[in-house]
């Protein structure tokens, strides 16, 4: 049976949207809103109308029809922590999303409400996949120096995920059964450890942890933060935490592909800053490699930087010995988010449903 997917991603200023047919990207656009329009709305979620009408006139400017559609699938977010797979948008769901339950303002929080007033139109399912608010850690990976300040985990689940199902349909393996580091190097850096289908481990990006990337620091030593932030305004450190920092702070651009090209040219700083970000990315599958205490299937490699063979190349150099390295360039959000509809749909997978309640909510010894 064939089953026909719209798939919905919103960003800060554009909307990604997809209707794809089993493997097939049958229509594919990134939907620009006006930036000072949207800056006229109260808060993310009062966007969704507008984003709405504004999907409606391309697809119609497109004569791209949705009839027949068997599910709508919306990029989650503002929801609270749960574990990976496909979700239906119920009340519940449709609620914390709308409000933004975790305290996070995000885009992707207008996922599921656009994803379920499609799908009120045309009489289908709607899903989220996989959204960021993904928390599989082992206990052990919870806990911190400071009593009471508790790791919580912030990635890039659905490309990280979507990775390492592919990776194991083509090795003839199921997901649930491997052993995997696998990373996302795009905008944003993951380093993740999946073990039988849970991702156990991996770094906090939103707050910090981590490699160096284009527009975040990665980890800094305590101290030192502390010592930067004196005197300085609050948003200000935050920022170059998780907004201005890396590529940014140190070159004054979070295009990667000039970093690389200014690297190669003879710009040393740039070449400094390049090796030093894939240097901290080794680290980092070095250390969720011992979390899987040595017994990785593979270490995997998705997102746009993938593109470059230079980096791939220095990450092979430093950690083939640990397992072989698979590049997967570019990002599959899209087709995840349909390959998770699909999944349920056809039988392969049950949909789960959103408690609303953390999958983890603090240790019972510090309660």
């Amino acid at each position: 049976m064939s089953y026909k997917i719209f798939a919905i991603n919103p960003g800060s200023t554009s909307t990604k949207i997809a209707l794809i047919e089993d493997e097939t990207v049958l229509f594919s656009k990134n939907v620009s809103h006006d930036a000072s329009k949207l800056a006229e709305f109260d808060g993310i979620s009062a966007q969704m109308p507008y984003r709405k009408e504004t999907i409606l006139n391309l697809l119609k400017e497109d004569n791209v029809s949705l009839e027949g559609i068997s599910a709508c699938v919306g990029r989650g977010g503002g929801l609270l922590a749960m574990e990976g797979g496909t979700y239906t948008i119920d009340d519940t769901l449709l609620d914390h999303a709308t409000r933004g339950a975790n305290g996070v303002q995000h885009p992707a929080q207008l996922g599921p409400q656009l994803a379920k007033e499609f799908a009120k139109e045309y009489n289908c399912p709607a899903f989220v996949v996989n959204p960021p608010d993904v928390d599989e850690l082992q206990d052990l990976a919870r806990l911190t120096g400071i009593k009471g300040v508790n790791r919580v985990i912030h990635l890039h689940a659905l490309n990280l995920k979507e990775t390492a199902i592919r990776h194991a349909q083509s090795q003839g393996k199921k997901y649930e059964e491997q052993n995997y580091v696998v990373c996302h190097i795009g905008g944003g850096i993951s380093v993740s450890a999946h073990r039988n289908g849970k991702m156990v481990d991996g770094y906090d990006i939103v707050g910090g942890e981590g490699p160096m990337a284009p527009t975040r620091s990665g980890s800094v030593a305590v101290a030192d933060l502390i010592r930067y932030a004196t005197g300085k305004d609050l948003k200000e450190v935050k920022s170059v935490c998780t907004r201005s920092g890396g590529l940014v702070s140190h070159l004054g651009t979070s295009d990667a592909l000039e970093v690389s090209n200014r690297a190669e040219a003879g710009d040393a700083y740039a070449k400094m800053v390049w090796d030093t970000m894939i240097y901290q990315i080794n680290k980092c599958i070095g250390s969720m490699a011992a979390v899987l205490h040595g017994k990785v299937d593979g270490i995997l490699l998705g997102g746009g930087m993938v593109h470059n063979k230079g980096l791939v190349a220095q990450i092979k150099e430093a950690c083939e010995w640990i397992a072989p390295v698979s590049a997967y360039p570019g990002e599959f959000e899209m087709e995840a988010m349909a390959s998770g509809a699909i999944r349920v749909l056809s039988g392969a997978e049950e949909a789960k449903t959103y408690t609303g309640v953390p999958v983890w909510s603090g240790f019972d010894f510090e309660k």
